[in-house]
């Protein structure tokens, strides 16, 4: 609209000075027609009244003083000349005389000859003024050229000029208004228009996957509003029930994941027990005088085993941590050489700094972590000639480390970001969720683990427990 406006103001000052000039050029063209037609019948008068023949030679006679006086009658200067261009007469005084061409140009009397109503009038421009000089004949009373009539004539355009400049003007504050006007009514208009555009935006902005989203009602919208009203509103619709399967779809995804845990943390407990089963089937000798102590020491720790299954069934049961800590202060060393009770391979080895280090933990997970670890370090040995688990355990100030290493395969580089995620696993079999869940225990007791570990030569875990920590208050 703005645009529109300014366009339109430039175009009708265009036509505008236009339509002056034009009028302005058939002014003087008028004007000096009918000066040269009241000259003419003022020569004719005198022609007809002399006492001289009308003749080319008598015509400087003729008008000797007549021609002052229909100069000062019409208010304008004329000259007259005799037919082969040659000046004759005068209306200028004296002292302007210098200024009047005293012959014709050839172009002037040929362009007089050719001419069908002969009249030629030659326009000029001089020291930025315009002026025309009209040339027509002179005849007798039989109508035969006897002279030619010069009347020059300057375009006084000052007048024209001044009128055309506060039009202008004029225009230019009518115009500064209706731009004015049309902005304020563009922007109002814009307002508007973008009113219903600026609620849907609004909406959009606060739309939101989690939560339920209003649908968008706007009242007599346009037909295109309405459409993206329409378009929108089905769009929320879609994204409801997406966001509906999507939270059915994460919830079966969560239950799968808590089975693989159960099922995995299950498993490790079971691998042990068959092993000590086994073990105690075919080293068992009821006639060793050791035979109750041993005996006692599987027991211990098939009911270890089982109250690990036990606490992981009820944790899933109740929807808790899986196990739930039950903190109390036992002595890690002798945890952990429970916990390698149940291995048999021969190349885990043990060793500890101090002979007891108290802490408070879980025994059951302090059990888990080592066994998890123990179980990833046998794995990573199986190709090796001289394989070999080194078991550690050793004060760090407030802390209590637990290391283990191996001589194994090691771990790629390019693996050893992912090797605390869960489900990732380099092996064929098993679901990787050991140390990942091996992981979640440690920092759930404010600890760290991390380990080192170079391709063919081994890998290093260390676990760095709390001496003291306490549950947080629920």
């Amino acid at each position: 609209m703005i645009l529109l406006v300014l366009i339109s103001s430039v175009l009708i000052a265009g036509i505008t000075v236009y339509q002056y000039r034009e009028q302005t050029r058939d002014y003087h063209n008028e004007r000096l027609e009918r000066k040269e037609e009241q000259i003419k019948q003022s020569i004719q008068y005198t022609l007809r009244e002399t006492t001289f023949p009308p003749t080319t030679e008598n015509l400087g006679y003729i008008f000797q003083d007549e021609i002052y006086e229909i100069a000062d009658v019409q208010n304008i200067n004329f000259n007259i000349y005799d037919l082969e261009g040659q000046l004759i007469k005068t209306s200028r005084p004296k002292f302007e005389t210098d200024t009047i061409a005293n012959c014709l140009d050839s172009s002037v009397l040929n362009g007089l000859n050719a001419s069908g109503d002969k009249r030629y009038v030659q326009k000029n421009a001089a020291i930025g003024d315009k002026y025309q000089a009209s040339y027509t004949y002179i005849v007798d009373g039989k109508f035969k050229p006897i002279g030619i009539l010069n009347l020059p004539y300057v375009e006084d355009n000052s007048f024209n000029d001044k009128e055309l400049r506060e039009f202008l003007i004029r225009l230019s504050g009518v115009y500064v208004v209706m731009l004015l006007l049309a902005i304020g009514l563009a922007y109002f208009i814009s307002k508007y228009i973008t009113r219903s555009l600026q609620t849907i935006t609004d909406m959009m902005a606060r739309t939101d996957l989690t939560k339920h989203n209003q649908k968008i009602l706007i009242e007599n919208p346009s037909d295109e509003i309405e459409k993206l009203v329409t378009s929108y509103n089905a769009m929320i619709e879609e994204l409801e029930q997406s966001a509906v399967k999507l939270a059915r779809s994460e919830r079966e995804q969560a239950w799968r994941e808590m089975a693989k845990q159960v099922a995995h943390e299950i498993k490790n407990p079971l691998t042990p027990m068959r092993l000590s089963v086994q073990s105690f089937e075919r080293k068992f000798d009821p006639t060793d005088p050791d035979a109750k102590k041993k005996m006692q020491e599987y027991s211990n720790t098939l009911i270890q085993q089982i109250d690990t299954m036990s606490n992981i069934a009820s944790a899933f049961s109740n929807f808790a941590e899986m196990p739930a800590q039950q903190n109390e202060t036992l002595d890690v060393i002798k945890i952990v050489k429970l916990a390698l009770d149940i291995f048999t391979e021969e190349y885990i080895h043990f060793i500890a700094e101090e002979d007891a280090i108290i802490a408070k933990l879980d025994r059951t997970q302090l059990i888990r972590v080592v066994t998890n670890l123990v179980k990833n370090a046998i794995q990573a040995v199986p190709e090796v000639e001289s394989p070999r688990i080194l078991v550690s355990v050793y004060s760090d100030g407030d802390y209590v480390k637990i290391a283990v290493a191996d001589n194994g395969t090691g771990i790629d580089d390019d693996l050893k970001d992912r090797v605390f995620e869960p489900k990732f696993t380099t092996k064929s079999s098993g679901m990787g969720l050991g140390l990942g869940m091996v992981k979640a225990i440690v920092e759930n007791y404010k600890g760290s683990i991390e380990f080192t570990s170079q391709e063919g030569r081994g890998t290093v875990f260390t676990v760095n427990f709390p001496k003291e920590f306490r549950l947080k208050s629920v």
